[in-house]
């Protein structure tokens, strides 16, 4: 292997910096070569890292939630549904300040069926800060879902847990 040849491996394999700051986070389980899943939202939330220009990292954040009729035991009327996802939307491109650097997002939102996908990218030169940006935007879709949720309709999993958490953290632990 010429030298032009191992720089170019070297340039789309993940640093174990990289690794070492997601297992470190405590927030994260590995998934597949290069991805971890949050492990503290029942909500679907990966991170997808990747080598960048420069020594830095690029992380993909991928959040899937439910629709509101996605986990309510009542029916949900399609004016309500449209209303509650555009609401969701605009709360959830709206991520200034939540991550430990200033940045500039264009979050993608999806709607598949029953589910909508949020997306956000960034990329960093401090792999911690990093990981730590990608986690603070998986909590920022799980409370912006949480503060959407309409009271007066019965809901299912995950959402009942979330409201019950909710219910606990606001009663100092306590149920």
């Amino acid at each position: 292997m010429t030298d032009s040849e191992s720089e170019r491996g070297s340039e789309h394999e993940l640093p174990d910096r990289v690794r070492r700051a997601f297992a470190d986070h405590g927030s994260f389980e590995p998934a597949a070569d290069g991805v971890w899943t949050a492990e503290t939202t029942p909500f679907d939330g990966d991170v997808r890292a990747e080598p960048a220009a420069d020594g830095r990292v690029r992380f993909l954040v991928t959040v899937r939630v439910p629709t509101l009729s996605a986990v309510t035991t009542d029916e949900v009327a399609d004016v309500v549904e449209e209303g509650w996802t555009e609401t969701f939307e605009l709360r959830v491109v709206d991520v200034g300040g939540v991550t430990r650097k200033e940045r500039e997002f264009d979050p993608t939102v999806t709607i598949d069926g029953d589910e909508i996908r949020v997306g956000f990218e960034l990329t960093d030169i401090n792999e911690r800060r990093g990981v730590d940006d990608a986690g603070a935007l998986i909590n920022f879709v799980e409370g912006t879902y949480v503060q959407g949720v309409i009271p007066g309709y019965e809901y299912t999993e995950p959402v009942t847990d979330l409201l019950s958490a909710a219910r606990r953290q606001a009663n100092g632990g306590a149920f």
